[in-house]
Parts: structure tokens; sequence; C-alpha cells
């Protein structure tokens, strides 16, 4: 084992405890006022948001809209598509900055619209990190796994341990998943959507203020992107490390 894996070993075991630990007095205050929020705002309002995220999952799991023009990465060592990843993700981050700052500066029709753009923007990174650690996202079962990685990023902390299970248990896993009807079909997408929104509610709301929009959807779009690259690349060296002990390509 090079240096390189093994300093990421280890900081994989410690990702991994910080993920069980229990949320913090921010997270825990970002979800009550959240609640008190997604009990306010009307089912139709619900029922809009639900379809929106359920149009681009759909988009991301059967569509080819996100498949990126960079080639698959097969044979790229973990250090390689570490840096490579680092570096897409400034990019991602530099344009979901871009993004809230101009919908942050519209009012509140604006960032209607800046819900389904930054999944968008998120799905469209997931999409390039894949093909960066070697994976084909021409694969149904890659598709699954982008969509398990954003359930752990945005998920509550009782789903975490569950979601990254499933990751790590992927080589198992993805034998499951050649078929694509039965996982649209029995997806939760109300709770899908709640989750996500109680995990990001907190700044977004801030992006609606007057005179501080702009600023306030910049700094939220970054955070959040930088929160989905910390887990997505640590989810793919989770699987490049797995690989590598089991002799995989």
């Amino acid at each position: 084992m090079n240096p390189y894996e093994q300093r990421i070993r280890i900081e994989l075991h410690a990702w991994e405890r910080r993920l069980a630990e229990p949320p913090g007095w921010l997270e825990r205050a970002s979800k009550t006022i959240s609640g008190t929020i997604n009990q306010i705002v009307p089912a139709k309002v619900h029922e809009a948001i639900t379809a929106a995220v359920k149009g681009i999952v759909r988009t991301a799991l059967f569509g080819a809209e996100y498949t990126p023009q960079r080639k698959v990465q097969r044979f790229a060592s973990l250090e390689e598509a570490d840096q490579e990843a680092r570096n897409a993700l400034s990019l991602y981050q530099k344009i979901a900055a871009a993004e809230g700052a101009g919908t942050g500066a519209g009012g509140i029709l604006l960032n209607v619209v800046d819900f389904p753009a930054l999944i968008a923007i998120k799905m469209k990174f997931l999409f390039e990190l894949a093909h960066i650690y070697g994976y084909d996202t021409k694969t149904f079962s890659e598709r699954i796994f982008l969509l398990n990685v954003f359930r752990l990023a945005f998920s509550g902390d009782s789903q975490r341990g569950p979601v990254l299970g499933t990751i790590k248990r992927w080589r198992y896993e993805k034998e499951l998943w050649s078929s694509d009807a039965e996982y649209y079909r029995d997806m939760d997408w109300e709770t899908f959507q709640k989750e996500y929104r109680d995990s990001i509610d907190f700044r977004k709301m801030l992006q609606m203020l007057p005179g501080i929009g702009a600023v306030a959807g910049a700094w939220a779009n970054y955070t959040i992107l930088q929160e989905l690259g910390e887990v997505a690349m640590n989810a793919y060296r989770i699987r490049k490390l797995d690989d590598a002990d089991r002799g995989v390509d």
C-alpha cells in the first residue's frame, strides 16, 4: 500500500466517525426552523417541489443530459483522481456561487428557480466525479450510486448510517440495480425532497433577505457544493480502495 492510500484510509476513518456524531446546535436549530417552515408551506407547494425533484432525478437516472464528455479514467491512481476531483469541485463551486448570487439578487421568484437549478449543478458535478474516479455513468447502477451519494450528503442524521452502509457494500448492492423500473417506483420522493430541503433551508432563507441576497446566495451555494464534494470524494475513495484491495482494475 502506498503512503497516499494509507493516509486516505486514516482520513476516511475520521470522516466516518464525524458522520456518526450527533448533530450540533446549528444543525438542530436549522432543522427546527425548517420543520416550522414546512408546516406553514401549503401542500401544493410541497407537491410542486417534489415534482421538480422527481423530474431532475429522473433525468439523472434515465437521461443523457448529465453524461459528461470527460472520458472514464479507469486507470488513474487514487492520488491523481483526487487532484482532478478537487479541480472539478472548485469549478462547480464557482458555477454554483455565481448562480446563487444571480438568483439571490433577483427576489423571491428567482429564488424559486434556484432550487432546481442548484440540484442540476450538483448532479452534473457528481457525473463528472464518477468519470474522474473511473466509473462509467452509462451504467444504471452507477447512477443509483450517485443518488446514494446525494442522499448521504443531504440526509438527516438518522439516515446517514444506513446510506453509508449501502455505499460501503456497493460491490454487492449494485447487483440489485440492473433494472430501473423498481427503483423509481419505490422511491419515497416526499421524504427525499424534505430531507434535502431541511439540510439547506437555513442558508437558502438568508438568500431571500433584501440587501444581502446576492452575497448570501453565493455563500450558500458555495458551501453546499463544498459539503457535497467532501461526501462524494470520500464515497468514491471508499470504492477505489475496495477495488484496490480486491485487485480490480
